[in-house]
């Protein structure tokens, strides 16, 4: 991203790069997560991971014979971002076959800690290889990153689904699917499990109103984040170097904010906490936009704020899908709700792209952080919303959840 914003200095670049990690995750997400679903979790992660390496490679060697074009870069992007699609969903369903329901909510805060961790980590680490070695070089790190995340998985074995049952084998209410047959085509089988997520999310009190709130939000804020090196740039003043500070400050957030919900994991796991700390994190957006111009300081602490905040608000969310959504479909519902912020994202880039243009990228951080605020203190008054989470999923669980949501509707 800094060598786009270094080599253009365009928004509209940013954004289409933005664009092209989003949109594998809106169309090929949701077909993923159903492929997840029936297939070997580990082996899915393995592969994800492992075409992801062999293509920054391919990078590597662009920038290192200077042959690389944009075009070449936005295609790295894309090709990555549909591995995401695989391995994200993948990785998130075998958390829950891992971990007790009861120490769902402190791993997600440790794992939102240690997202801050590398965060931090990264920032700095990267700006210092830029300013030593070639790009190419600085790339290469990314394919030992690769390789490091494979080997655990090729030593390790993880369970599957129900006792040892295949991905798929169970639907969104619970019961035992029928045998797949033969000849049926694989194209029909997952859009058969394509609409059993999607019908699950329909009924679910409560989430499929989290779905559309957090794919409003994601809309308007989302992209602003994809700007923050332009931001740094044109308001502030800085240079990589401030990008990575800024960049620093959000992973002590993130980290401070995953570590308080890893101690009081079980009291975390509620909706509102979820809401206020997503509403904080918005509004903190919009005072980083309000920030006098060279203000760096003053524009750090509000991202720390904004990545506690932020850290605070999706720890816990995570944990409640996990124990709201029965494992042997969380491939598909994860993907599901992913593809439909991912679909958000790049109508988001492309207004708040032009948006920058017109009015200036300090405008579009106001406003974004503005309106992506009201709707979640909004949401705090919905009943079904403040329930979400509240009991782990079971089969008659759920289906007494549809069939009372189906008469309430009629």
């Amino acid at each position: 991203m800094w060598w786009i914003t270094s080599t253009t200095g365009s928004a509209k670049a940013l954004s289409i790069a933005g664009i092209a990690v989003m949109f594998p995750l809106a169309v090929i997400g949701p077909f993923a997560g159903a492929l997840v679903d029936r297939l070997d979790r580990r082996l899915v992660m393995i592969a994800a991971d492992t075409v992801t390496a062999l293509a920054m490679l391919g990078l590597v060697l662009l920038f290192a014979g200077g042959r690389v074009e944009l075009w070449q870069v936005y295609s790295l992007m894309f090709l990555r971002s549909t591995m995401q699609a695989f391995q994200s969903p993948a990785a998130k369903a075998s958390t829950s076959l891992l971990v007790p329901a009861a120490h769902l909510p402190r791993i997600a805060g440790l794992n939102q800690a240690m997202e801050g961790v590398m965060t931090m980590a990264a920032a700095p680490l990267g700006a210092l290889a830029l300013a030593v070695l070639p790009l190419q070089w600085a790339l290469l790190i990314d394919v030992g990153t690769a390789v490091l995340g494979i080997l655990p998985l090729c030593l390790f074995k993880l369970p599957n689904p129900s006792s040892g049952e295949a991905p798929g084998s169970r639907g969104a209410d619970g019961k035992k699917t029928s045998p797949v047959p033969e000849k049926t085509p694989w194209a029909t089988v997952i859009l058969a499990d394509l609409r059993e997520g999607a019908r699950f999310i329909r009924r679910h009190e409560g989430l499929g109103l989290a779905v559309a709130l957090e794919t409003l939000v994601v809309f308007i804020i989302m992209p602003v984040f994809s700007l923050t090196p332009l931001f740094v740039k044109e308001h502030l003043g800085g240079g990589i170097e401030a990008v990575a500070f800024m960049e620093l400050i959000a992973g002590v957030g993130i980290i401070g904010g995953g570590l308080l919900i890893g101690t009081f994991g079980s009291k975390a796991r509620r909706m509102p906490v979820v809401l206020v700390s997503f509403a904080v994190a918005s509004g903190t957006v919009a005072l980083t936009g309000l920030v006098p111009p060279g203000a760096l300081s003053l524009a750090a602490f509000w991202w720390f704020l904004s990545g506690f905040s932020y850290s605070t608000g999706n720890a816990p969310f995570n944990a409640i899908l996990q124990t709201a959504v029965p494992n042997a479909i969380q491939g598909r519902v994860f993907s599901l709700i992913g593809a439909a912020n991912a679909a958000a994202i790049p109508l988001g880039l492309a207004a708040s792209g032009f948006l920058a243009e017109a009015f200036g990228v300090r405008a579009v951080y106001i406003g974004a952080g503005l309106l992506s605020t009201i709707p979640y203190f909004a949401a705090i008054f919905s009943p079904s919303l403040r329930r979400l989470g509240r009991e782990p999923a079971t089969a008659a669980g759920e289906a007494a959840t549809a069939d009372k949501t189906e008469r309430e509707a009629v």
